[in-house]
């Protein structure tokens, strides 16, 4: 018996009765990303949910890790990725650096589920909670595609009756996982206020990326703030890079995982794919990090939750990772902290971004045999976190490659000498300064934080 319940056919039943789609590829695709941010960051994550499952096919579309713990995954995937097991091996990177060398701790790992051929290449996500029921799919003819979004009971029953209809089929057992996992939701309330935001924030964040051709009443300088005179434009176009940059990266990561996971690969082609993983992964991290960054300009008002953080512990989690990261570059990095210090007041999974991006900016311009050393004292009521290199620059010792940095406005610098695209002075600060810390740089001596302690109740 073929099994006509395909991945396609839940999408044709998603398209019924919205208008046939008028865009190619490319703009689909972007619409897809801004979905999934809207999804995550704007729904999802605001209403703190407990518990629910999703569903993708081809490849992991969540990638909020306090969505990724809480709820339950299957993955409709490619058999070459057969191997697949992290939520976090998905098409965007997580934001944050706890995974080390793709192992996951502390979330729930999805089940991957075969993917067929008569299901197409067309994304799909279903999000099942108590609160909220919604799901999204591309489709549609080139030329003609088209965003789908729906969140009716009606068609969502649809849905989950065609793949109950296929996992009967194909694997039984996941079928009746599936089943259990609903049946532990309890009552499902349909949220029609979900429908009624989903689009409008859709075509606010796209006509925040889109160019503006506005004519604009010309204002001297002098009449703006330093944070006012930033051009929305460049804001915008640096939300979209970052995104597209950071999406083939992280597909290429999953790809090479899977690969990894094969036992007849010769021990050069291990080392040279173990290699590009690492370079991935440290590319996806600057780029989170100037997403960050532009998000906190966008948005200056907006402050972060702090927490208390250990942060004499996220030192020592995130070192291996970042002493390999140096030793690719003959450098070696050693760690120096006090113990048993306080906890500090920060953001820990923005924390570690940052953390990333500092080592990654004081190492820039260090030379071959070069030492990095962090070091965390206390210093009052403050935690001081040093970071500080035994180079010598000898000829460009007059020549800091902070100093010879040119920046491309509020966000990022260009530094020529070294080829490295890099948050400016004043955005490092900024975002720092979001995350409890306060930052303080001295000539030649590398830099200085200073985080205050959390209070003891």
């Amino acid at each position: 018996m073929v099994n006509t319940a395909s991945i396609s056919s839940i999408q044709q039943r998603m398209a019924l009765g919205a208008p046939t789609g008028s865009v190619d590829e490319q703009i689909v695709r972007r619409l897809w990303w801004a979905a999934l941010d809207i999804l995550q960051e704007q729904i999802l994550l605001p209403m703190n949910l407990e518990k629910g499952l999703w569903l993708a096919s081809p490849l992991p579309a969540l990638y909020e890790s306090k969505l990724l713990a809480r709820l339950q995954g299957w993955v409709w995937a490619p058999e070459e990725l057969s191997m697949l097991s992290s939520p976090y091996a998905g098409l965007l990177p997580a934001s944050t650096r706890s995974i080390h060398q793709g192992n996951v701790s502390g979330s729930k790992h999805f089940r991957r589920l075969p993917l067929r051929k008569n299901d197409g290449q067309d994304p799909l996500l279903i999000i099942l909670t108590p609160e909220v029921q919604i799901a999204l799919a591309l489709q549609g003819e080139p030329g003609k595609r088209n965003l789908i979004m729906r969140s009716d009971p009606e068609t969502l029953t649809d849905v989950l009756n065609i793949l109950d209809q296929r996992l009967n089929l194909e694997a039984p057992e996941q079928a009746k996982e599936i089943r259990d996992s609903l049946a532990d939701l309890g009552q499902l309330t349909s949220n029609e206020d979900v429908a009624k935001v989903f689009w409008p924030l859709i075509a606010s964040r796209l006509a925040g990326i889109a160019p503006s051709l506005n004519i604009q009443t010309y204002q001297n300088s002098e009449q703006l703030d330093q944070h006012e005179s930033q051009p929305p434009g460049e804001i915008s176009l640096l939300e979209a890079l970052t995104h597209e940059i950071r999406t083939p990266l992280a597909t290429i990561r999953t790809l090479i995982r899977s690969i990894l996971r094969r036992e007849d690969l010769a021990p050069t082609v291990v080392s040279r794919l173990k290699e590009i993983d690492a370079e991935c992964t440290e590319q996806i991290d600057r780029f989170g990090l100037i997403f960050n960054a532009v998000e906190l300009e966008r948005n200056q008002t907006q402050k972060s939750d702090l927490a208390k953080t250990d942060l004499g512990n996220i030192l020592e989690i995130l070192f291996p990772v970042w002493e390999q990261q140096l030793n690719r570059r003959g450098i070696k990095l050693q760690l120096d902290i006090t113990p048993d210090l306080p906890e500090v007041l920060s953001d820990p999974e923005r924390l570690e971004l940052m953390l990333g991006g500092l080592i990654d900016r004081n190492t820039r311009g260090i030379q071959n045999g070069g030492i990095l050393l962090l070091e965390l004292r206390p210093a009052g009521q403050r935690l001081k976190l040093k970071i500080t290199s035994n180079f010598s620059y000898t000829k460009q010792r007059n020549e800091s490659t902070f100093d010879q940095n040119s920046d491309l406005g509020t966000v990022l610098s260009w530094n020529p000498n070294t080829g490295s695209l890099q948050l400016t002075q004043a955005a490092t600060q900024r975002l720092l300064a979001s995350l409890g810390g306060r930052l303080i740089r001295r000539r030649d001596r590398g830099i200085t934080i200073f985080f205050p302690t959390a209070e003891i109740k």
